[in-house]
């Protein structure tokens, strides 16, 4: 669900590295390469292959941890020697070239292509993210490999056709067709403690410039304790352009409730209907997408365009924001004549206007993460909700 969060400011990433490239970060995140189709039935092959190399890995003793050391290009230190050590384990360094001591440039290229695998902006830097990433143990991994396995193969995606997949743990959508990527986008999903549910389901309508419909978890956990924070916490329905209502009935009828007479210290404010206009401060931004599900979740805009310049995207109430989403709006009406320049004049007029899907589009939510692809790699994301039974590690990074 959208999220009252995102009626505050983000972290525009200001606390970064200053030597680290942040707009190269930025760009990283949120215009992910097309590359392969998560859900491809085309990968299974390819994900048995990798599944019989870490089980070799894992045979063979696995890798070691790494040191508790930031090292970057140019640097000369022990904890080099075992970054190489660690990087040949997966065959990210092919060269043995080089003092063993030295962070090369050899070196740099292959944390880079190890931090891709996993998620990760390619800096090249080895900072906290990378070492807890390359900490994960080969049998973690290879449990990982094996587990979703399983859950592609149980999901049968069509290699025909047109369809849309929300990775949950790369917090990444995927728009297919044909069994080819046509573009991918950032998203931000739900926290560990109000997860974005598994699902399939089907696109059936656009609504454009729409009132928010503030869901349970979002009145009881962010509206109603502001409006308790204090003697003018009331305040926070006029800053935002939210309505009270009795119920569903007074919503349908336009008869809202003047917040300074609601008792906010009782637990009845709860149960009371709340609504927000369109507008700036519209944690849905000008577009929501719709597809039938019991979670009350959905795919839209957001007026909080930074965080999706952040690695760590587990931050709504369950529904999923979507970076560049006019794009996948325009690919989704493609079929009822609409186009990118139509969908952003609808942000320029904003005018309301609900448009139903002409061909409904398949839709997953998928909980994969890890998946190998053509080229023989393996990729890795953080087990966001804990679902792979293989321990902290593979969630801390």
């Amino acid at each position: 669900m959208a999220s009252a969060d995102d009626w505050m400011k983000f972290d525009d990433g200001s606390n970064w590295d200053p030597g680290f490239d942040r707009s190269f970060a930025q760009t990283w995140e949120t215009q992910p390469a097309r590359g392969f189709p998560t859900l491809s039935q085309a990968n299974i092959g390819h994900m048995k292959a990798a599944i019989k190399r870490y089980a070799d890995i894992v045979a063979n003793g696995g890798w070691d941890r790494l040191p508790d050391v930031e090292l970057r290009l140019g640097k000369t230190d022990p904890a080099v020697v075992a970054l190489r050590q660690r990087l040949r384990a997966e065959g990210d360094l092919k060269s043995d070239s080089g003092y063993p001591q030295i962070f090369d440039s050899y070196v740099e290229k292959a944390v880079k292509a190890a931090q891709q695998r996993n998620g990760l902006a390619p800096s090249g830097i080895v900072d906290k993210p990378t070492i807890a990433a390359m900490n994960v143990p080969a049998s973690a991994r290879l449990r990982q490999l094996q587990t979703n396995l399983v859950r592609i193969q149980g999901l049968a995606a069509p290699s025909k056709g047109r369809y849309i997949v929300v990775n949950i743990p790369a917090a990444q959508i995927e728009a297919v067709q044909d069994d080819q990527v046509v573009s991918r986008h950032a998203g931000v999903v739900g926290k560990v403690d109000r997860p974005t549910p598994i699902l399939q389901s089907s696109i059936h309508e656009i609504n454009f410039n729409k009132e928010w419909i503030l869901p349970p978890t979002v009145i009881k956990e962010d509206l109603v304790p502001k409006a308790r924070s204090g003697p003018n916490g009331y305040e926070v329905f006029s800053r935002y352009g939210v309505d009270v209502y009795q119920d569903y009935a007074a919503y349908q009828k336009g008869r809202t409730l003047d917040p300074k007479t609601v008792n906010w210290s009782s637990p009845s404010a709860n149960n009371l209907f709340y609504a927000q206009k369109p507008g700036e401060e519209n944690p849905l931004g000008f577009l929501k997408i719709n597809f039938f599900n019991p979670y009350s979740v959905y795919m839209h805009d957001t007026p909080s365009k930074s965080i999706f310049a952040r690695n760590f995207r587990a931050e709504s109430s369950g529904c999923v924001r979507i970076q560049n989403i006019p794009a996948l709006a325009a690919w989704i009406l493609e079929e009822n004549g609409w186009d990118l320049k139509r969908v952003a004049a609808m942000k320029q007029t904003g005018e309301v206007l609900n448009v139903a899907v002409k061909s409904k589009i398949k839709l997953y939510f998928a909980y994969v993460t890890s998946w190998a692809t053509p080229d023989g790699q393996a990729h890795f994301r953080r087990d966001l909700y804990n679902r792979d039974g293989v321990g902290a590690t593979a969630t801390a990074y």
